[in-house]
């Protein structure tokens, strides 16, 4: 007969299986989690926490990042190419670009990078004037309407085939005379800790448009929400409008009003 040392025991030997299992549930639901908010929750040191991950990491059921870790379902490890992106939400992206062209006002310059989104806010761009549009994404310009704009700038660089846009060798944020007065920029995925991108070098070239831009509005359907791609962007401290088609989880809602964010959800 098993006495109370015996149980006492037990359940220390179960609890790692149980933190383990509680912090999968908790990355399921967040997309994501940092070191230190999983010290916090748990109330152990942060060298449990990092063993915790490690093994859950061998087995395949998440995977580590600088600081933290995301769940195996919620990382995008490849961005998809622009014409399956066309093909994907479109109601939601039509519905989201004519409430963010509603936002530019007649004689902006406008900075836009690549993706579908964009394009559909440029397409949506009918009642405005006098407009001048900066871009790297080649699909844009035939997409926004002719009346719209004063000029259209395609930025250089190389061509990729899969986004169908150009990406500088040289930063153009340092380049003296650009600027602009709004950024509209796509990304691949959005969690609480921010934007990021499947690609490096478009989330750098991303990077450098919120720069030089006065004010930064983020075109985004619900489908990227809670989702991690390999370069981030930014914090949500660099935007100030969220134009999307649905509510964002709450966690993700807490941290946009903390940093100040406009919130537009377009609804159907």
């Amino acid at each position: 007969m098993s006495g109370a040392g015996d149980t006492a025991s037990m359940a220390m030997a179960a609890l790692p299986v149980f933190r383990q299992n509680q912090i999968l549930t908790i990355l399921k639901e967040r997309g994501q989690a940092t070191v230190i908010e999983l010290v916090e929750h748990f109330r152990v040191s942060r060298d449990t926490i990092r063993r915790d991950l490690d093994l859950l990491e061998q087995r395949g059921l998440l995977i580590r990042t600088h600081g933290g870790a995301v769940h195996n379902d919620q990382l995008v490890r490849v961005d998809s190419t622009l014409i399956r992106r066309m093909d994907e939400h479109v109601d939601a992206k039509r519905r989201i670009g004519e409430a963010a062209a509603q936002l530019i006002t007649d004689g902006e310059t406008l900075i836009l990078n690549g993706g579908s989104t964009t394009c559909a806010v440029a397409a949506a761009l009918g009642e405005r004037r006098n407009l001048t549009v900066i871009t790297n994404n080649l699909r844009l310009p035939p997409a926004t309407p002719e009346a719209a704009v004063r000029s259209i700038h395609i930025l250089g660089g190389t061509y990729w085939d899969v986004s169908q846009v150009t990406i500088g060798t040289v930063g153009f944020a340092s380049v003296a005379g650009i600027s602009a007065d709004t950024a509209v920029v796509g990304v691949t995925a959005i969690s609480a800790a921010g934007l990021s991108m499947g690609r490096l070098e478009e989330a750098t070239e991303t990077s450098s448009m919120i720069d030089i831009a006065r004010r930064t509005i983020v075109v985004a359907d619900h489908s990227k929400f809670n989702r991690t791609a390999f370069a981030r962007v930014g914090a949500f401290d660099r935007i100030d409008i969220l134009v999307t088609d649905a509510p964002p989880p709450d966690a993700m809602r807490q941290v946009l009003d903390a940093a100040g964010v406009a919130l537009v959800v377009c609804g159907g």
